[in-house]
């Protein structure tokens, strides 16, 4: 073990034995835990430590003295650096053995439940090109390749456009082809890049706060249409009209274009005036002859076709005969109880952000379905006794909160409501089974069935079937 000026120890010569949480391998070192970067179990490696804690190292490899046997050449020249996709070297089928193996850890070391045999988790079958979102940023201060630092040729510009670097808020990785969204994603982008080059549009400067072009969002839909979103940090009509003019022009298959201008200090538009500037101001989705309009803040899951596998589980496990009442929580822009209606008696769903409520009353309204209602409000505060005697008692509850799970009021609201069965879909399956823990006294898990959306990353969802003990 070395060490470096600034007792950060160089560890050598160290074999990769295992997959750890958020993309990163790891290995023990003198039975303290180092959680390694860019690495995949099998790999015999030297690594750098960045980060000292008392139980645990983290850090990067400096040099391969091995290379594993199941280790696979990333697909992306980006791997590595912008962030995403971090297990590229790692073969799909070991991602999926991973994943699964974290669920049944999650639900069984967490949760402390019984457990069903869990089904095999359900893969993605397409790996390359799944995405159907993606927000790039553009900077003046794009992070710089090691060829250009090892150069003494001058740099001739810091403008990017691309993804942030992990740990650096104001570093963006210039992406050249990324392998997350199809076609025309990145032609739109890069056309956009030479366009401002060009003409000589800035591009934002996240410290000084300053600048033109500031984000750029690209929705395609399974439809065919093409939503492109442009974020300028302030108004130059002469600029922004001669931008989206050429976009319009060089990409007459964009059905909606649209930009706003947001001078705030962080990124985010859910609060902000979008501006239509060609098309109409909306594309859609469809699933299994079902439409779903998607506005420029409606949130709609990011693999479409993988969706369709999930929402079909979800649908499977609730098991809905035609007089039962269905409850939706977290419902969103209503994608689940759209899809679950045709075989309930009706379905509430119940949702915080308001104008997720008023796209999935759109969402019904435009298929004809007549037996949905939508309620807006904190979970914990609309599903009280009162709402329950109004709107009817749940035979069935489908929860899909967000990744930090549901709040204990409204666990303690569904344990007294006591629906028949609950299908729980999550994101993270440590909350999942820190909940499945407080729902024990009544329920028990009977199904259980990971699903793979984000292939090359960490991520994977979950299904759940509860039933009344």
């Amino acid at each position: 073990m070395g060490r470096s000026r600034k007792s950060k120890p160089l560890l050598k010569k160290v074999t990769i034995t295992d997959v750890a949480a958020e993309g990163k391998a790891m290995c023990r070192v003198e039975d303290r835990v180092v959680f390694v970067q860019r690495t995949v179990p099998g790999d015999v490696v030297d690594v750098q430590v960045t980060k000292k804690r008392r139980n645990y190292y983290e850090g990067f490899p400096v040099f391969f003295h091995e290379y594993s046997s199941i280790r696979q050449e990333p697909m992306c020249e980006h791997f590595g650096v912008c962030g995403g996709c971090k297990w590229q070297a790692l073969p799909y089928e070991h991602q999926l053995k991973y994943k699964e193996r974290e669920v049944v850890n999650n639900l069984s070391r967490i949760g402390k439940v019984a457990l069903p045999d869990v089904t095999p988790i359900l893969r993605s079958e397409k790996t390359e090109f799944y995405r159907n979102k993606l927000e790039f940023t553009f900077s003046n201060n794009r992070w710089l390749s090691e060829e250009e630092l090892k150069t003494d040729e001058p740099v001739e510009h810091r403008n990017g456009v691309g993804f942030h670097i992990p740990g650096m808020f104001d570093k963006v990785e210039d992406v050249k082809k990324c392998y997350l969204q199809k076609d025309p994603s990145n032609a739109v982008r890069l056309a956009i890049k030479d366009y401002a080059l060009e003409h000589g549009l800035s591009f934002f400067d996240l410290k000084k706060q300053e600048g033109f072009l500031r984000t750029l969002i690209i929705r395609t839909s399974s439809t065919g249409e093409l939503m492109v979103i442009l974020t300028l940090f302030h108004e130059n009509k002469e600029w922004r009209e001669g931008l989206l003019n050429f976009i319009q022009a060089k990409f007459p298959e964009i059905t909606s274009l649209m930009y706003v201008i947001n001078s705030k200090k962080n990124d985010t538009i859910a609060d902000q005036d979008i501006v239509l500037f060609a098309g109409q101001d909306h594309i859609f989705e469809e699933m299994e002859g079902l439409k779903f309009k998607i506005g420029p803040k409606s949130f709609y899951q990011t693999n479409s076709e993988q969706a369709y596998e999930l929402y079909k589980v979800t649908r499977d496990f609730a098991n809905i005969k035609s007089h039962e009442v269905v409850y939706d929580l977290y419902t969103g822009t209503g994608t689940i109880a759209n899809f679950v209606a045709r075989q309930a008696k009706k379905v509430i769903g119940v949702e915080y952000v308001p104008e997720a409520i008023e796209d999935a009353k759109v969402n019904s309204t435009i298929n004809g379905i007549d037996n949905t209602s939508f309620f807006a409000g904190d979970m914990k505060d609309v599903l009280n006794f009162d709402f329950i005697k109004k709107q009817g008692h749940p035979d069935v509850m489908i929860v899909d909160p967000p990744r930090a799970g549901m709040h204990a009021d409204v666990v303690e609201t569904i344990l007294t409501t006591a629906p028949d069965r609950i299908v729980y879909v999550s994101c993270n399956s440590a909350t999942q089974a820190r909940d499945l823990n407080m729902l024990d006294v009544r329920y028990k898990v009977t199904k259980v069935q990971p699903v793979d959306m984000f292939p090359h990353t960490h991520h994977v969802e979950n299904v759940v079937l509860l039933e009344r003990k």
